[in-house]
């Protein structure tokens, strides 16, 4: 696949996975009116940071694909999305500490049992959180596939010259130089 096609396909599936994020802030914050609990608070705020690593992620991935628009910079196109991949770790490892673990999930379902008038809140919560599932996998995919293809691409280059400074030249009558005081 073309390096620029798969950039772009990165990025599609990162804003896919903002959007469902997105979509489980929401809902969880219209929460029900009858007392907000401390675990409704975390939840609230481990999404919301979740959804400022996945900017981060976001805007290094716009930033590689800009850096494969000819003529490429494979180099900053590494070093983007490699900060790209470190940011959507991070929210991989977020969505299965904060969002997804047993506890979590466990605690979002007692509460929905012990406060009736959560209970459909709770259900529609924890359907958001499994709809984030095939966005984190589709992104995991397309970074793959990024990396496959730079990785391609790099492979193919055997030397990068950059000529910084000075070139020197010598004169046409000096046909060979001798050394001063050398007998």
């Amino acid at each position: 696949m073309a390096l620029e096609a798969i950039f772009r396909q990165l990025s599609v599936s990162l804003q896919q996975l903002h959007d469902a994020l997105n979509a489980v802030h929401v809902t969880v914050g219209d929460q029900p009116s009858e007392g907000g609990t401390a675990f409704v608070d975390g939840l609230e705020n481990g999404v919301l940071d979740m959804l400022g690593t996945l900017h981060e992620a976001s805007r290094a991935a716009s930033q590689a694909r800009r850096s494969v628009v000819p003529p490429p910079n494979l180099d900053q196109a590494r070093r983007s999305l490699t900060t790209c991949q470190e940011r959507f770790h991070r929210v991989q490892q977020q969505f299965a500490g904060e969002l997804v673990s047993y506890e979590r999930l466990a605690a979002l379902a007692r509460l929905g049992n012990e406060r009736r008038a959560w209970l459909p809140w709770a259900n529609i919560v924890k359907q958001e959180i499994e709809e984030c599932r095939d966005p984190l996998d589709q992104t995991s995919k397309n970074l793959a596939a990024c990396w496959e293809e730079l990785a391609e691409r790099l492979g193919t280059v055997n030397l990068s010259v950059q000529t910084i400074g000075q070139q020197i030249r010598m004169p046409a009558k000096a046909k060979t130089l001798e050394p001063e005081g050398v007998t």
